[in-house]
Formats: structure tokens, C-alpha cells, sequence
């Protein structure tokens, strides 16, 4: 297995953000009669998990939503599939919220590019994305949620939060990446990210949070934009970039043991993790059987090549070519990102087959 520090690891969001300034669809969702019954959900992450509060584009959208949908997908993210399977409105980001906005069934604080390492690590170290912006962290969305709790269930707060579903999305390949080439090691990042998400979630139980779902990182080395930047020698069993996967395993490892930590500190409290890298191999060793065609390919990219990506086209970039006419063949849908057929089967995988552990039924 090759060192992850060979592999250049790449931000699920910095790209698509550089070059925008220079399921199988269907509309059913993953769904489980025996699925507890939450009043709400309260979402944290990255670009696989916000809805909005970061908005990219046309094409974005165009599968489900048919209109821009401020996702980085053409059509729904596996946290509107949870919300679906739990008969909940799709979660508003929290920036389009006004201050006066109190009652809810949910809220989405994700923000593509964040990070998971609070952002005065950066600045200390004059860290930034290439583009001049210190990228938002975990931890500052824990604040914004601090702040809409606050005005939103006071005298109310331990009832309500022992209501809610709480969806720590995946992220921490952002740090990999703005780190990259730097004076820090991955295995710093590692410590420092895991230690951040694991403070978030212990800061939620503190407040009375009975239900978390905390997700890990994919195999960030399937995606088109690992592929085309590691050395074709740099491959797993599946023909995925080895260091990039290695790098994802590791990471998970890591926080999988705080999150158990977490759950015996807080035995009152369903501490689960949902097992991404797991469920992404699974699809990556049998495509077909999940109705992908297309495993390695982007749906929307430059037209060109193997993998259909080149940074300087990018999706939604007047570069890029259209996309394809079936996005639900397509794992990947600009390189980084996923379809919603992807999204889907990982949802479905998520709540219906024992990618959760505990199991989120």
C-alpha cells in the first residue's frame, strides 16, 4: 500500500469554487417502516452535505429539482434522502433563514469547503484555498447552531433536542487538501480533524442531543480528479488511487475509536457511525449491480479523456461540455462530487442495510 502522503489529496469544493470565478433518479427515497420517527434534523458537513448555504450553478440540479438546487449534484444529497425516509421537508440551509426564524423541522449548516480544523489553524500558518478565503470549519457551524437554539427552543431545548436527529456529515478531505504541501504531516491533520469532529459531537451530547449519525470519510481515491492526478501505479483492488483510500481508512479508524469513547461517556445518547468507505467499495466492486455503468467516469466534465474531468473545464465552468443525457449511470457527477443515484444507494445503504453501526433503524 503506498504512503498517503504521496497522494496529492484534492478539496471536494475548492475547484469547483476556483473554476466558477475564473437512482437511479427517481422521485422515491430510501425508506424503512421501522425507522424512529424524528421531529427534525439539524445537518453539519461539507459539499456532500449542504444544500445551499454555499450556491453553486446551473447545471447542479438538473435531475431532480430540473431548476438550480444550490447542491453540488444534479439532484438530492443522501441527507435529503434521509430526510425523505423520515417523512421530513428537505432541510433549509441556515443562511437563507432570517433572525427571526424560530420553529423548524430541521436545519442544514453545511458549507462547501469547510473544514473540520478550526480555521485560526490556517490563518496562523497563512494557510488558504488558492483563492484567498479561510475555509469554514465544523466548529463554526456548531456556533451558528448554538445561536439558532438559542432564540429558537428556549425553555424548551432538552425536549427538543432529544427529538432531533443529529447528521454529522463527511468532512475533513478539505483539511488533507489546504494542508498539502505544507509544513504539517497528515497524520497532524488526522489527530487535529477527528479531535474536532469528536468535540462537536461530545459538545451536542452536552446539550442534550440523544441521536447522532456521524459519517466517515468515502474512498476519496475513486473519484475522477484522484485518478487523474495520482501516478497510474498509485492503485487498489479496485482500481482506485491506494494512498488516497489508505489516507480515508486511517482516518476513520481514528474516529471511529473517539466515537466510542463518546458512546461511553454518554451511554443515555445513540452515538452511530455511518460507514461511507465501506458502502462507496461495495458499489466500486459491483457497479452493475447498482445499476452504474459508468463507475469511474464524470457525468459532467470537459468532454474529454478517460474520465471525462480537467479542472480547467470543470462542470458549470463555459469550458465544460454538457452533461450526459443519464446521470443515473454515473457514479461521480463533476469528478468530485456525486450523482444522485450514487447518493441514493448510499442512503438506502445507510438506513436499510447495516452501514450504520450501531444500526440507524
Amino acid at each position: 500500500m503506498a504512503s498517503p502522503r504521496s497522494f496529492k489529496p484534492i478539496s471536494l469544493f475548492m475547484f469547483t469554487f476556483f473554476i466558477i470565478n475564473t437512482i437511479k433518479a427517481s422521485p422515491s427515497s430510501p425508506s424503512s417502516s421501522t425507522v424512529k420517527k424524528f421531529s427534525k434534523i439539524y445537518a453539519f458537513g461539507d459539499s456532500y452535505t449542504d444544500t445551499g448555504n454555499f450556491k453553486p450553478p446551473l447545471p447542479n440540479g438538473i435531475t431532480y429539482f430540473h431548476h438550480r438546487s444550490n447542491r453540488l449534484s444534479d439532484g438530492r444529497l443522501v441527507i435529503d434522502f434521509i430526510s425523505q425516509s423520515l417523512s421530513l421537508p428537505l432541510l433549509p440551509p441556515y443562511h437563507d433563514l432570517n433572525s427571526t426564524t424560530t420553529t423548524t423541522t430541521g436545519v442544514n449548516f453545511a458549507v462547501s469547503g469547510s473544514t473540520a480544523i478550526d480555521h485560526r489553524f490556517y490563518e496562523e500558518r497563512n494557510i488558504t484555498t488558492g483563492v484567498g478565503f479561510v475555509p469554514t470549519s465544523v466548529g463554526v457551524q456548531l456556533g451558528w447552531f448554538k445561536e439558532f437554539i438559542a432564540r429558537s427552543e428556549a425553555g424548551r431545548r432538552g425536549e427538543e433536542m432529544g427529538r432531533a436527529l443529529f447528521w454529522v456529515g463527511e468532512i475533513g478531505a478539505n483539511d488533507y487538501a489546504y494542508t498539502f504541501g505544507r509544513d504539517v504531516s497528515p497524520d497532524t491533520v488526522k489527530d487535529l480533524a477527528v479531535k474536532s469532529v469528536a468535540n462537536v459531537v461530545q459538545e451536542l451530547l452536552r446539550m442534550g442531543a440523544k441521536h447522532i449519525v456521524v459519517q466517515g470519510m468515502h474512498t476519496i481515491g475513486c473519484l475522477p480528479l484522484s485518478l487523474i492526478l495520482a501516478s497510474s501505479t498509485d492503485r487498489d483492488d479496485i482500481g482506485c488511487v491506494a494512498s488516497a483510500n489508505h489516507q480515508a481508512y486511517s482516518h476513520n479508524a481514528l474516529l471511529q475509536a473517539k466515537l466510542q469513547q463518546l458512546g461511553k461517556q454518554f451511554p443515555q445518547a445513540l452515538i452511530s457511525y455511518a460507514d461511507h468507505w465501506n458502502a462507496y467499495r461495495a458499489v466500486m466492486k459491483n457497479p452493475t449491480k447498482y445499476g452504474f455503468m459508468e463507475p469511474f467516469k464524470a457525468c459532467c466534465g470537459s468532454g474529454q479523456g478517460a474520465y471525462n474531468f480537467d479542472l480547467s473545464a470543470f462542470c458549470g465552468s463555459s469550458a465544460a461540455s454538457r452533461p450526459c443525457s443519464s446521470p443515473s449511470q454515473f457514479i461521480s457527477w463533476d469528478g468530485v462530487h456525486l450523482t444522485e443515484a450514487m447518493y441514493k444507494v448510499v442512503a438506502d445503504m445507510f438506513v436499510n442495510q447495516g452501514y450504520c453501526h450501531p444500526s440507524f433503524q
